[in-house]
């Protein structure tokens, strides 16, 4: 039995601690796979009860993060991601999806580390399974036009997720909704 839980939580921690692959190709799969793709989209609820989803963010740059707050990179990029959706709130529109926790639980994380951008609740973990997320984190940025720019696996530095988001900027806003 011993052995079992100790296989369980290598399999567990290693989903969470995947080394970060800026993308994978097709072959490779990952959320990288998906570039040029629509964007999958669900409806879910924020922090605070309210409705939302990918899809209400049509026409602007979206930075979408999937994360939870018992994954130890996930805790350690949410600084670098809160600079980053403060220091873009003009150009992007940054989106924590939180994976198969309460609202409750995402609320009081963001609270006390001080996180201001969306936090949306997917308890049946639909962002992460559409998006191929190996584990988490995982980043993915659309384009106005809700088309995947591309995926990352693991978490990023500020200076990443400035180079990341920079191609969805430079495409033109006239093809967007």
């Amino acid at each position: 039995m011993r052995r079992l839980l100790v296989i369980a939580s290598v399999m567990f921690l290693s989903a969470c601690y995947n080394a970060p692959d800026p993308g994978s190709g097709p072959s490779g799969g990952g959320p990288g796979s998906l570039a040029g793709a629509p964007a999958p989209s669900f409806d879910v609820v924020r922090t605070d009860g309210r409705p939302d989803s990918l899809a209400r963010h049509r026409g602007q740059v979206v930075l979408v993060n999937i994360w939870a707050t018992w994954c130890p990179p996930c805790r350690e990029e949410m600084p670098a991601l809160q600079r980053f959706a403060r220091e873009n709130a003009a150009n992007v529109v940054v989106l924590g999806i939180d994976q198969g926790e309460s609202a409750s639980v995402a609320q009081a994380y963001a609270r006390e580390r001080g996180v201001t951008f969306p936090i949306l609740v997917d308890e049946k973990q639909q962002y992460g399974r559409a998006y191929a997320a190996p584990g988490m984190p995982v980043s993915v940025v659309v384009g106005r036009d809700g088309r995947v720019v591309n995926g990352f696996d693991g978490a990023m530095t500020l200076e990443q997720m400035r180079a990341f988001v920079a191609p969805a900027l430079k495409q033109p806003q006239h093809g967007s909704v």
